[in-house]
C-alpha cells in the first residue's frame, strides 16, 4: 500500500460559498464553520487523510480563503516538508485562465500544474464540507483491484429519502451505468432494492483520465463544469467507472456520512453527537479527529443558590455554567448565567447567555451576548421579527445581531 500512496495526489475542494448555510457562512468559508464545539468541518476530511496515512494534501480555496488559510495554519501546521509532507492552500491562481473557479471540475482544470509537477498515478479528490470517518486506502485498494478509471464513493440511503442526492445507478458488479441528479424515482441497489447509492463527493481517478476529462469539459461552453453533473455522466458507458459502497461489511449497514450544507442538516448532525451511544462517535480512539488547541482554562460549574443541571451535552474548555443546559453543544468560552436555561442548542465560541434567559432549538454564532431574561426559540412570531428560522424551526442568531438594551 505504501507504493500506492507514493503515486497518489490528494486534492480537497474547499472553495464553495455555502450559501445554504447563510448566515453562518456570511464572512467565512463553509469548511471552517464550527462543528461539534471544537472542530471545523474540514477537520474531518483532513483527519481522514492523516489517519489513512496521506500526508501530502492540496486544499483548493476561494470564498473566504483567509478564514481557511488561518485555520490550516493554526490547526494543521504539523507536516514535515523535509519529509515531503505538506498541506498547501491554493486559491485560484488565474494562470491558465483569467477567472475564478466555475465549478468543481474547473477547479481541478485550473490546477493541472499540480498534477504536471507531481506526476501521480491516481488522484483522490475530496470535499471539505462533509462529516464522516473513512479510510481512503480501502477505497484505493478497491479502485486498483478493478483497474478503474474512476471510482466514486457512495453511501446507501433509503430509496424514499434519496431524491435530494446525486444517485449512482450500478449493476451487480458495482459498475456505474448511470448518474441521476436528484431523481424522483431513484434506482435501487442490485440485491438491496430498498436502498439507493448516493454520491459522497469523493472521487478517485487515474491521473491521465482525470486530465483528459477536465480538459474536454473545459472546452464545452454548455457545461457547468461539475463532477456530478458533467464529468461522471460523460464517462459512464465509455470508461471503467465504479461505485465504492461505503458500508460496514460485517453488518451490511451504511457508515455515517453527512452533507451538512443546510442549516437543518447542520443542526441535526449535532444531535447525532449526543446520547450514551451517539450515531457519530467523537470519542473513537482508533480514529481521532484533530482540531485546533484552545488556550482556555477548564470548564466550571458554579452554584449560585439555584441548581446547576447539565444533561447529555458536549462542553468545551473554558465554559462557565450556572444554569441548566440539556442536549446541547457548547464551544469553548461559553457562559451560561444563573437561572438561565438552554435546551437543544448549538453555541459557538464565547457566547454568553444572560441570567434567567431561555434558549431552545437554536444555533448561536460566536461572541453573541444574549441579555438577561431574553427568550430565543420559545415564541416563533417574536423570533421571526429578528432572526432567520429554518424550515425545521431552528432559530439562527448571527454574531452581528445587536440586541436592544
Amino acid at each position: 500500500m505504501e507504493k500506492s500512496l507514493k503515486g497518489l495526489s490528494t486534492i480537497i475542494m474547499a472553495g464553495g460559498k455555502g450559501e445554504r448555510l447563510f448566515p453562518l457562512t456570511r464572512d467565512k468559508a463553509k469548511p471552517v464553520i464550527t462543528f461539534g464545539g471544537v472542530y471545523r468541518i474540514i477537520d474531518f476530511t483532513l483527519s481522514n487523510c492523516l489517519n489513512s496515512g496521506i500526508r501530502r494534501v492540496w486544499v483548493l480555496s476561494q470564498y473566504g480563503s483567509f478564514s481557511l488559510d488561518q485555520h490550516l495554519r493554526l490547526a494543521w501546521d504539523i507536516m514535515r516538508p523535509d519529509l515531503e509532507e505538506y498541506i498547501y492552500s491554493m486559491p485560484p491562481q488565474q494562470i491558465m485562465v483569467n477567472r475564478w473557479y466555475r465549478g468543481t471540475a474547473d477547479s481541478i482544470y485550473q490546477n493541472l500544474n499540480i498534477l504536471q509537477e507531481e506526476r501521480p498515478r491516481q488522484v483522490l479528490i475530496l470535499s471539505g464540507d462533509h462529516v464522516y470517518k473513512m479510510d481512503y486506502l480501502e477505497m484505493l485498494d478497491f479502485h486498483e483491484h478493478r483497474d478503474a478509471d474512476l471510482t466514486v464513493a457512495a453511501v446507501m440511503v433509503p430509496r424514499k429519502e434519496a431524491s435530494p442526492f446525486g444517485i449512482l445507478h450500478v449493476d451487480a458488479d458495482s459498475k456505474i451505468v448511470g448518474f441521476l441528479e436528484k431523481p424522483q424515482d431513484p434506482p435501487g441497489i442490485p440485491g438491496n432494492p430498498d436502498y439507493a447509492l448516493a454520491s459522497m463527493g469523493v472521487y478517485l481517478f487515474k491521473s491521465e483520465v482525470l486530465v483528459e476529462e477536465v480538459i474536454r469539459d473545459a472546452k464545452n461552453k454548455e457545461s457547468k463544469h461539475d463532477f456530478g453533473g458533467n464529468i461522471i455522466p460523460q464517462m459512464v458507458g465509455k470508461k471503467k467507472v465504479f461505485a465504492y459502497n461505503f458500508h460496514n461489511p460485517a453488518t451490511g449497514q451504511p457508515r455515517y456520512w453527512r452533507d451538512i450544507g443546510l442549516l437543518d442538516a447542520y443542526f441535526q448532525a449535532h444531535r447525532d453527537l449526543l446520547g450514551p451511544e451517539p450515531v457519530f462517535d467523537l470519542y473513537d480512539a482508533e480514529w481521532p479527529v484533530r482540531h485546533r488547541t484552545f488556550m482556555y482554562p477548564p470548564a466550571k460549574y458554579l452554584y449560585s443558590g439555584q441548581a446547576v443541571i447539565v444533561e447529555d451535552c458536549l462542553i468545551g474548555t473554558g465554559c462557565s455554567i450556572e444554569g441548566t443546559v440539556r442536549e446541547s453543544v457548547l464551544s469553548p468560552g461559553v457562559r451560561i448565567g444563573a437561572g438561565a436555561r438552554v435546551d437543544a442548542a448549538v453555541l459557538w465560541d464565547n457566547v454568553e447567555i444572560g441570567a434567567g434567559a431561555q434558549v431552545q432549538r437554536a444555533i448561536i454564532e460566536d461572541g453573541v451576548k444574549v441579555p438577561p431574561g431574553y427568550t430565543i426559540g420559545l415564541n416563533p412570531e417574536a423570533d421571526a421579527r429578528h432572526f432567520q428560522i429554518t424550515e425545521g424551526g431552528i432559530v439562527v442568531v448571527p454574531n452581528n445581531f445587536m440586541f436592544e438594551e
